[in-house]
């Protein structure tokens, strides 16, 4: 089975970065400069491709802030939906008459 590096090249690098995959364009490139470390425009371009990395990682730090709003959304339907489903089950089977 061939390895995945075979097909690392400089334009598929570039094709990753310009689609944003920064992190798989910086594995090509520092693939390719294992191979070939004397090449300048390897080095220029991972340079500028860490650099959009660093960027985005400090621009897009993760927020769960969403999905925490989102889960709280869905817990509190969920708590309504058993309450109406209670109230539902006592209208329809109220309780038996109780005789004293």
């Amino acid at each position: 089975m061939m390895n995945e590096t075979a097909f690392y090249t400089a334009t598929m690098a570039k094709v990753y970065a310009d689609q944003g995959y920064f992190e798989k364009s910086v594995e090509i490139y520092r693939h390719l400069l294992k191979l070939e470390p004397d090449r300048q425009e390897l080095k220029a371009a991972l340079l500028e491709v860490e650099r959009k990395l660093k960027e985005e990682k400090q621009s897009h730090p993760r927020d769960l802030t969403p999905l925490f709003e989102k889960w709280l959304s869905l817990l509190l339907l969920r708590r309504n939906l058993q309450k109406l489903k209670k109230l539902q089950n006592s209208t329809f089977n109220p309780p038996p008459n109780r005789v004293y």
